[in-house]
């Protein structure tokens, strides 16, 4: 979240007038992010999230706003656009598309704890078992297709270790993923990290920005989720956090035999996704704001980890009390 198209309360005040919000009694911008103007909205009736869209495809952005509407409707914890008097979400404002959502209470949590891993994954568990029925589709823009066409253009600026570690992962994967049945498909997230979701101590306020989503294979976004959240900072995994959350998950959605003898893999091919897209950044195509790029080194450490001392043994589902809300529940 970030602000590169200011707005004038006038031009806010007019927008909210399609909608049943109230009026405007403040507009705050949000200095934080990378790629999208975002403000604070405050009306006499409610807190709501303006984000103006900056980059990107904008005839992808229907898609997000038919997910996060699927999603909502299934009470998974997501913020749902905001529909004005006519039915329609997507707008204009100041030239660029935009969108106003709920506020949802919490901040990211920089040290999840058990508890907090435990809400994710059952969130994430039950985000992927309704997405399975999801209509729309939008192909992964980060699966294996782009790793193999894009990490030609930083191997000039690798060591020849890195060249051959790169070039050794990507052919395997190719060969291990063309032998492979089809995985389960549904809608992803496609970027749950930790900045992506909000707490109110350990509950979870909701998942937010969905602008990475798209339709894939289901352990392709299980897998970004455990390497950020169940990754200590020597790109181990973290044992404790690691059970909590996927404990939690695979009581919402067991994974079949073909997930569990690639999931490895998978946990190797999506953390080398994040190491070549951040070498991109740096090297190849740089921010078009004046933003410091996340380090790639990060993710070359988490690759190296997972070669070299495998995956975890996957935990028992969590046994839910039927008489208890799920961690991640809306009251």
């Amino acid at each position: 979240m970030a602000v590169f198209t200011p707005l004038a309360d006038a031009q806010v005040a007019s927008f909210l007038s399609r909608f049943d919000v109230g009026e405007l009694t403040e507009l705050k911008g949000v200095p934080a992010g990378t790629e999208n103007s975002t403000f604070f909205v405050t009306t006499d009736q409610r807190e709501l999230v303006l984000t103006l869209f900056e980059q990107g495809e904008h005839e992808e952005l229907p898609f997000f706003v038919e997910l996060l509407d699927f999603l909502d409707e299934h009470r998974v914890p997501v913020a749902g656009p905001i529909h004005d008097r006519e039915g329609i979400a997507l707008h204009e404002l100041a030239g660029r598309p935009a969108l106003l959502f709920p506020r949802l209470p919490g901040a990211h949590p920089k040290a999840p704890n058990l508890e907090q891993c435990r809400a994710l994954g059952d969130a994430l568990g039950r985000l992927h078992r309704v997405s399975q029925h999801f209509p729309g589709q939008r192909p992964n823009p980060r699966d294996l297709h782009w790793l193999n066409a894009m990490y030609h253009k930083v191997l000039a600026f690798l060591s020849p270790e890195d060249q051959a570690l790169m070039q050794d992962e990507v052919e395997g994967y190719q060969t291990a993923l063309s032998e492979a049945a089809e995985l389960p498909q549904g809608a992803l997230h496609g970027d749950l990290f930790r900045d992506n979701t909000l707490f109110d101590g350990d509950r979870l306020g909701g998942i937010i920005d969905f602008y990475n989503g798209c339709t894939g294979d289901l352990l392709f976004d299980l897998a970004i989720v455990i390497n950020d959240w169940a990754t200590d900072s020597d790109g181990r995994l973290n044992r404790d956090r690691h059970d909590a959350l996927l404990g939690a998950y695979l009581a919402q959605r067991p994974l079949n035999a073909d997930e569990r003898e690639l999931w490895p893999l998978m946990l190797r091919l999506t953390a080398l996704r994040y190491w070549l897209s951040r070498l991109l950044v740096v090297y190849v195509d740089p921010p078009a704001h004046d933003l410091t790029p996340h380090d790639p080194e990060q993710f070359r450490r988490i690759l190296l980890a997972r070669i070299e001392h495998g995956a975890l043994s996957l935990p028992v589902p969590a046994l839910h009390d039927p008489g208890r809300p799920n961690p991640g529940d809306a009251e």
